[in-house]
């Protein structure tokens, strides 16, 4: 089934709704549509129909199903896109705070990457980014903007910046692969990175990229990656949508 194609759920799936049982309604129906998700009867990409026309199917009112539906959009398998409905994702991706790029995390979580490259450019480095990069202010860096996807859903706005020697790295290299491959393709060993990860809400641009509300949560991360010369080979400024991605840390008692 095309991503671009409405899935009408099979009347079967709800025959043994219990309308006067103690289980409420929207509970139920949430529990068999995340079953089909769990299953793959109703696999990554699918368009749910729209909740009027399911509730009209069901004889369930519409706020019955707006809450089934959000019961899973808040554990991550269906995300709501503008434009385009409620659509069925694999699940959230949970990246354990470890030098490891976006791109290899999705691959590891069997997800399937893509890029859409908003800009690659020479861009002269400002006194912030000279001391990030720790090159002289006024020499010139690669920009690189892109939107990443996981089976084709938006996950991240990523910005990076790159010392001078790397600006030949080719758009198709960006498209195909992630940074860090690029960057090992190369000859790089990222040895260590420096990170602070925050939130905020985002840009009318940035809401646009990842199909999410105006003002909707985001998860940042920033980080400078060196390499095991201690040379700083990469600044990132990420934003990542929540609902989609997290991040996973282990504390130890000392």
């Amino acid at each position: 089934m095309s991503a671009k194609e409405e899935n009408t759920l099979p009347m079967g799936m709800f025959m043994d709704l219990e309308r006067s049982g103690p289980i409420p309604l929207y509970f139920q129906v949430s529990q068999r549509i995340e079953k089909a998700i769990l299953s793959g009867e109703l696999p990554a990409g699918s368009r749910l129909e729209n909740e009027v026309a399911l509730g009209q199917r069901l004889g369930l009112s519409r706020p019955t199903v707006r809450r089934a539906i959000q019961e899973i959009v808040d554990k991550g398998l269906l995300v709501r896109r503008r434009g385009i409905g409620t659509q069925v994702v694999h699940g959230q991706v949970t990246r354990k705070v470890e030098l490891t790029s976006l791109y290899d995390d999705l691959t590891n979580t069997h997800k399937v990457p893509s890029t859409h490259l908003l800009a690659l450019e020479t861009r002269v480095a400002d006194a912030k980014m000279a001391e990030r990069l720790s090159v002289a202010e006024g020499s010139p860096t690669l920009y690189i903007r892109r939107v990443r996807l996981a089976d084709d859903v938006p996950v991240a706005v990523m910005e990076n910046w790159l010392p001078e020697e790397f600006i030949g790295i080719e758009p198709n290299d960006l498209v195909a692969h992630g940074l860090y491959q690029v960057l090992r393709s190369r000859g790089v060993t990222m040895r260590v990175a420096r990170q602070h990860i925050g939130a905020r809400k985002s840009t009318n641009e940035e809401s646009v990229l990842l199909e999410i509300e105006k003002n909707a949560a985001l998860l940042t991360m920033d980080r400078t990656a060196f390499d095991n010369s201690g040379r700083a080979v990469e600044f990132g400024q990420h934003c990542y949508r929540p609902d989609l991605y997290s991040f996973e840390v282990t504390l130890v008692e000392k």
